[in-house]
């Protein structure tokens, strides 16, 4: 069956994809297939991909064509500057008047070094833009294996361990990652709709912070007494929230989000943004941001603005990181009291064995779970490790917390994969769950790709695999009635790609 099965795949689904355009929501069928028939659809379509991912080898490269037209409802756990990929930024260049040192592949900014560059003859310069960025294939080879994962895997030169190399890599493209956001939005946009992904929920930009020195000193002071510590936290913010200049930031920073987000949804895609902040910085920092952040997202929901989550980000087993964990938790717990209409989605557990001590491995996706109120965790692939893990598992099933699955992520960053990685628990013990890309500009890949991993490393049925799909609808941080219309989407969008494979299947079964 098998067999006879691969070879029309391509052309039946490409002739599917010409007769209905992927993400048509405006388009409806002329006469309406029975309920019969959809549950007839369905069951083909499910047969298909029993067969693709039958025997000790899964058919990986059709499975990717299998993925890549099938709905994925959307990506929930998702970084705007992690996914756009190097091209992009050096694209990016030329358009802010910047250049790459072709010698530390970092951007310059000085505006006399680069007016002094251009004055250079081209084969004399230094620093190249977008143009002669391409054309010197040695600065364009290095550069892609500094701004992101490109040929780690695959070469014998010396390098930074892996996770190094990923979180560095932020540090290259940044002065052009922090602009250009509306250009980098509608890439996105378009390479979603290209592979039938409807939703993205993208952790976009960092909440505007400020530095208190006593702060800092009394929070390390504070951190075991919690009722010193909220007491200190809620002077502080009585006295932000009189702040008429930390105020006019936070405006700003929802003005500059609704700006870059305008135009970006249609009637075949739509998109939110979590900010987010970086748990590398000072208690104060941190503090302030993290109200930033919350002030954003209670205040754009009320105006049905664009912002609906809070999110902590930086590496997770870096020093300033560990040190202050349950501190950042605590900060969390206080506000979701102040603003308990704020959504959070937390990374947490983002470590494997030997990133740190053994002891600090047992207790991070229980403190954001429990301690700061998470409603999606992001990664938790340090499940196994956690003290609690057990109670942590019911409690996510019983309060419907799903945990967010990096696959390509985990297995760069963090070196978990394949029977190591935990998603074998979260499966086993009914913790939902959905797929996401992390930086898919980074590592380069996308959310079809996650996907086939998915299928050919865990092979689930493809009852589980549509409801992944669906998952990312139903605990995104949406409305209930955008929730709602991108359901009834993808609802019409899994019809016309079920009839695809079973018209696929009928054609198959007459040679």
């Amino acid at each position: 069956m098998q067999k006879n099965l691969s070879r029309p795949l391509l052309t039946a689904l490409a002739a599917a994809a010409i007769a209905v355009p992927a993400l048509d929501a405006g388009a409806r069928p002329a006469v309406r297939s029975s309920a019969a028939s959809v549950r007839a659809n369905e069951a083909a379509t499910a047969r298909h991909y029993a067969a693709l991912i039958a025997g000790a080898q899964p058919q990986t490269a059709e499975l990717t064509l299998f993925f890549s037209q099938m709905p994925k409802g959307g990506d929930l756990h998702h970084h705007y500057s992690g996914a756009l990929y190097a091209e992009s930024y050096v694209d990016f260049l030329d358009k802010q008047g910047l250049c790459v040192n072709k010698h530390t592949y970092r951007i310059e900014t000085d505006k006399a070094l680069i007016e002094a560059e251009r004055a250079k003859p081209p084969a004399a310069r230094n620093c190249l833009g977008t143009a002669e960025v391409y054309a010197d294939d040695q600065t364009w080879r290095e550069l892609l294996q500094r701004w992101s994962s490109k040929d780690f895997a695959n070469h014998g030169a010396l390098q930074a361990p892996p996770d190094r190399q990923f979180f560095q890599t932020f540090g290259y493209f940044g002065p052009v990652s922090n602009a250009n956001f509306h250009d980098g939005l509608v890439e996105i946009k378009n390479r979603a709709i290209q592979e039938n992904v409807g939703y993205i929920e993208t952790m976009f930009k960092l909440a505007p912070f400020v530095a208190d020195k006593e702060f800092d000193a009394q929070a390390w002071n504070n951190a075991r007494d919690d009722a010193a510590f909220d007491a200190q936290m809620r002077a502080w913010m009585t006295t932000l929230d009189r702040d008429a200049r930390f105020n006019g930031q936070v405006a700003d920073f929802v003005a500059k989000v609704e700006d870059a987000a305008a135009g970006i949804d249609d009637e075949r895609f739509t998109m939110r943004y979590q900010t987010y902040v970086l748990r590398l910085l000072a208690p104060s920092q941190v503090f302030s941001s993290m109200l930033a952040g919350f002030k954003a997202a209670h205040d754009g929901g009320k105006s049905g603005g664009k912002i609906v989550g809070v999110n902590i980000v930086g590496q997770e087993s870096q020093m300033v990181s560990m040190r202050d964990y349950t501190l950042h938790m605590k900060m969390f717990r206080f506000l979701k009291s102040v603003y308990p209409d704020v959504n959070l989605a937390l990374h947490a557990g983002e470590l494997a064995l030997g990133d740190v001590p053994p002891e600090q491995l047992q207790y991070h996706i229980d403190q954001a779970l429990n301690l700061a109120g998470a409603r999606r965790i992001g990664h938790g692939i340090d499940l196994a490790h956690e003290s609690n893990a057990p109670a942590i598992m019911k409690a996510m099933r019983e309060k419907d917390v799903p945990v967010e699955i990096n696959l390509t992520s985990n297995a760069f960053i963090n070196g978990v994969q394949g029977a190591d990685h935990p998603i074998t628990l979260y499966r086993r013990y009914g913790v939902p769950y959905l797929i996401s890309t992390d930086d898919a500009g980074v590592t380069r890949h996308n959310l079809s790709g996650e996907y086939v991993l998915f299928a050919s490393r865990y092979k689930p049925g493809y009852a589980e695999v549509k409801k992944a799909s669906y998952n990312s609808i139903r605990y995104s941080f949406l409305a209930a009635a955008d929730k709602a219309r991108l359901t009834r989407q993808l609802d019409e969008r899994f019809a016309k790609f079920e009839a695809a494979i079973a018209a696929l299947e009928r054609t198959s079964a007459k040679h």
